[in-house]
């Protein structure tokens, strides 16, 4: 009897498919109820400070812009690196002056008070 190509796949298929149902039927026996309101994973079982869908301070904003900036940054130089030994010194002129529009961000950041806490 010759296996087919598909066999397996359809094997491996049904093995994730009961493990799934498997995994949800025993995280319903063993799953405690609680309040979705008054309760949270949050700080170690804790009971929350502040409701759920309550709003962020506005000062918070300008931290998370200038994060989203840095995480772009990485996101961006890790194919670079791959890249510079091909490219050669374009790619490291490139690469300096996206650090720089990030720095005269950083820079506007800084001069218009967002790392200012008061």
């Amino acid at each position: 009897m010759e296996v087919s190509a598909w066999e397996p796949v359809v094997v491996l298929l049904l093995v994730v498919v009961a493990g799934v149902f498997l995994l949800r039927g025993l995280g319903a026996v063993v799953r405690l109820v609680r309040e979705p309101l008054h309760s949270g994973p949050f700080s170690g079982g804790l009971e929350p400070r502040e409701h759920p869908v309550s709003r962020f301070h506005v000062r918070w904003y300008p931290v998370t812009m200038i994060f989203l900036a840095f995480d772009m940054e990485m996101l961006f130089m890790y194919p670079w690196t791959k890249v510079v030994p091909e490219v050669g010194t374009a790619a490291v002129v490139e690469m300096f002056l996206f650090l720089g529009v990030l720095l005269a961000g950083v820079g506007y950041a800084w001069r218009e008070g967002a790392f200012r806490w008061s």
